[in-house]
């Protein structure tokens, strides 16, 4: 039996590592371990409790003020504590591009373990953006002993940087997978508290959802983006905006101080993940700087306005699903109202193709490593 090690602390790399992990504890290759650093505390833990995931370590590195050197330092500090005394994992797996992510992977190399990485091969080609996300993937991918690539562009950057091609595998993105799990539980669910929760969308108001968090927009840029959304709603009477506001400083505080009194602009804290995932199935767009959005609103056939000048997904804007406006506010407003406006232009993102997956990128990656490690499968259902 294989033991495995997952590494991970915020809510999307809960969200794409979940139906892994669920799939792996069902199989008789793995024997698997979880531990959180509690990077995003509040929110990783909505994820755990919708999937049902008990971590078997908890480093709760979550304090007012962090810095990016102190998530690192304390976060390898409570790993490598793991590694020399409580568990001796022969696979550590870390998910994407997070301070965590990066931590989990140098961590498992001081100790020689193999380290997997899910969804590897995403560049922007720019260091500073995403920041720090850019560079973390890059140095993980220097660490890593497998990689498991969402798209073909991503298996091709890492083709181009060198990576053994033995070592690389297209399987699609996880984050599908857990979309298609979260919705198949919420249909056998009451979805009453949800609706009453958005007792303003039963009219068959049209709904904008929007999240927003980056680093590299905090500041102007964030300012921007509120003035656009706030032009929105005063030009078109039947719409609703839902903003779950992420809970960083510099997010709250532009957003409260020029969003909170506007006419259906609706500021929520940060949804749990059914909320959101019904809430993406509802909405009629979807405005993001969100990595995992871009990916999941496709897949529910609804257009992404991405507030970004760079993305490392840059495979839905070629397919159509997506389209890149930056932080501009004039942007931003001509974009949505296009597509409030324009059935065609509507229609033509809605239908594009979603390149990110199928829904079964976990089966593949669960196979490649029974096969790599040489393990008989027997998965209980």
């Amino acid at each position: 039996m294989t033991k495995v090690l997952y590494i991970f602390g915020t809510r999307p790399e809960a969200i794409k590592m979940a139906p892994l992990i669920l799939r792996m504890k069902r199989s008789t290759s793995f024997e698997v371990k979880v531990c959180v650093t509690g990077q995003h505390r509040t929110m990783l833990d909505q994820v755990l409790k919708f999937f049902n995931i008990n971590p078997d370590y908890d480093l709760s590195l979550m304090k007012t003020n962090q810095t990016l050197s102190g998530i690192t330092s304390d976060s390898i500090k409570g790993i490598s504590r793991i590694l020399s005394s409580q568990y001796d994992p022969d696979l550590i797996i870390v998910q994407g591009d997070t301070t965590t992510a990066l931590a989990g992977a140098l961590s498992g190399f001081y100790f020689k373990k193999k380290i997997v990485h899910i969804e590897a091969g995403l560049r922007s080609h720019n260091k500073y953006s995403p920041f720090p996300e850019e560079m973390n993937r890059v140095l993980i991918t220097k660490l890593a002993d497998l990689h498991f690539a969402p798209t073909r562009q991503a298996y091709d950057n890492l083709l181009r940087e060198g990576v053994e091609p033995h070592s690389v595998f297209n399987v699609g993105n996880t984050v599908i997978d857990a979309l298609f799990l979260g919705l198949k539980t919420l249909r056998t669910t009451d979805q009453a508290d949800i609706r009453n929760k958005f007792p303003f969308l039963s009219n068959g108001a049209r709904a904008i959802l929007v999240t927003g968090h980056r680093r590299e927009n905090f500041g102007a840029p964030f300012e921007n983006i509120c003035y656009a959304l706030k032009e929105i709603v005063e030009k078109n009477e039947a719409v609703h905006i839902i903003y779950p506001v992420h809970l960083n400083p510099h997010v709250m505080e532009p957003v409260k101080r020029i969003l909170g009194n506007s006419e259906r602009i609706h500021l929520t804290e940060p949804l749990d993940y059914p909320y959101l995932i019904w809430l993406l199935n509802r909405s009629y767009l979807i405005v993001t700087d969100s990595g995992g959005i871009q990916e999941e609103a496709p897949a529910l056939g609804k257009p992404v306005i991405v507030m970004r000048d760079v993305t490392e997904r840059m495979e839905g804007v070629a397919a159509g699903t997506s389209v890149l406006v930056g932080t501009n506010r004039e942007k931003i407003f001509s974009k949505c109202q296009q597509l409030l406006t324009d059935q065609s232009e509507y229609q033509r993102m809605a239908k594009s193709v979603n390149p990110y997956g199928d829904g079964n990128s976990c089966r593949r990656i669960t196979a490649i490593l029974q096969t790599k490690y040489r393990t008989k499968d027997v998965v209980q259902i």
